[in-house]
């Protein structure tokens, strides 16, 4: 049968979409936001939006949904009305939010020179391989650093500081640097050569700030899981040991240089001093580099992030199978039939490529009860 060319029968065109249901973006083939929200990792715990739902992939591209210029209507309403600046959470009512406000901004930190040491040189006893400092979670750490070489290049600790969950001052000296110093940079460090006339040098340093965060825990068992064992806060964490000639295992390092909701949209580091003043509400680094408030800035935002009340990853059924049930520590894209999934389900398995620090408040539990069993 033949049909004349204005009888011919249009064929309709699809218009299904396959919408993520964690950042909205919709494709036209489903193995396409298979693959999406397979490299995109979403999760429980990334930031997202108090109003609709949406998962960002940092704070900052959170920022910009709610208050950018680009902002949805709705969204950008509600959050200048019930929105704290600081931590992005949406309030209940505004005077929820002026509540929250007032514990949410906090006040810069005294500097270093009225601050008292908490502990003596004495309460840290390298000889008897245990501290005193027990009952910490976590340490903050910051560095001075002089330069040093022809070119004044090279970076050389000269000043440490140490500062606990309380922020409390637990360890500070001045640093005999290992070779001669170049430039002081005195308008940044505030350092000069009369600070490390007497100073301590770099051995003795680097053997308190290890016994302090070893916590009398044995070497091996530091490298494996960490144990009691400190877990050590800083802003470029490899630049502060490097200048230390110290290791320390990286899976009890908490960088927020490094930490992916903290940086930049495209993955590149902010200054402690932006983080400072976006997330908690105060300005530092004001004149001299003042170690003391640097250490208690990185403690607070690192609080601040592990404080967040983020659900649990658990097994999880989906279509309620047995057979594509799965545990957080499986790899659920290898085995599963992902055609047959809805947009809901594939959230639920993705995951993040980074571990949260909300994390670390159960594995101290963990060890809490450990340690509690071992001594039953």
């Amino acid at each position: 049968m033949e049909f004349e060319p204005s009888e011919v029968p249009l064929q309709p065109l699809s218009t299904t979409r396959h919408k993520c249901s964690a950042c909205f973006k919709q494709y036209k083939k489903k193995e396409h936001l298979i693959e999406h929200i397979k490299t995109s990792y979403h999760s429980v715990h990334g930031p997202k939006c108090g109003v609709c739902n949406k998962h960002c992939k940092s704070f900052e591209s959170l920022r910009e949904h709610v208050a950018g210029p680009l902002s949805k209507v709705k969204c950008s309403s509600i959050f200048a009305e019930r929105g704290c600046i600081l931590c992005l959470k949406i309030c209940s009512s505004v005077d929820s939010l002026n509540e929250h406000e007032e514990m949410c901004h906090l006040a810069t930190p005294r500097p270093i020179d009225t601050v008292e040491m908490l502990y003596s040189e004495d309460e840290v006893d390298i000889s008897n391989g245990i501290s005193s400092i027990r009952n910490r979670e976590a340490v903050a750490i910051d560095c001075e650093m002089v330069g040093g070489g022809s070119d004044c290049s090279l970076d050389l600790c000269a000043r440490v500081c140490l500062v606990d969950e309380d922020e409390k001052l637990i360890f500070h000296t001045f640093v005999l640097p290992q070779i001669p110093v170049t430039d002081y940079r005195y308008e940044i460090t505030g350092i000069t050569e009369v600070n490390l006339r007497d100073a301590m040098p770099l051995n003795e340093v680097r053997e308190r700030i290890l016994q302090i965060l070893h916590n009398g825990e044995s070497i091996s068992r530091v490298r494996l899981d960490g144990g009691r064992a400190k877990v050590l806060v800083g802003h470029n964490l490899e630049k502060h040991l490097d200048c230390l000639r110290m290791n320390y295992p990286d899976h009890l390092w908490r960088d927020t240089a490094t930490y992916r909701p903290l940086m930049k949209t495209n993955f590149v580091s902010h200054s402690l001093k932006y983080l400072t003043k976006t997330n908690l509400g105060y300005d530092i680094q004001v004149g001299f580099h003042d170690p003391y408030q640097d250490s208690v800035s990185v403690m607070r935002l690192y609080e601040r992030i592990r404080s967040q009340d983020h659900p649990m990853e658990v097994t999880i059924r989906v279509s309620n199978s047995p057979a594509l049930s799965f545990s957080s520590s499986s790899d659920p894209w290898k085995s599963m039939a992902h055609e047959n999934m809805t947009p809901n389900e594939l959230l639920e398995i993705s995951r993040s490529n980074y571990k949260c620090w909300c994390l670390d408040s159960r594995d101290a539990a963990r060890v809490e009860v450990s340690d509690g069993d071992a001594l039953a």
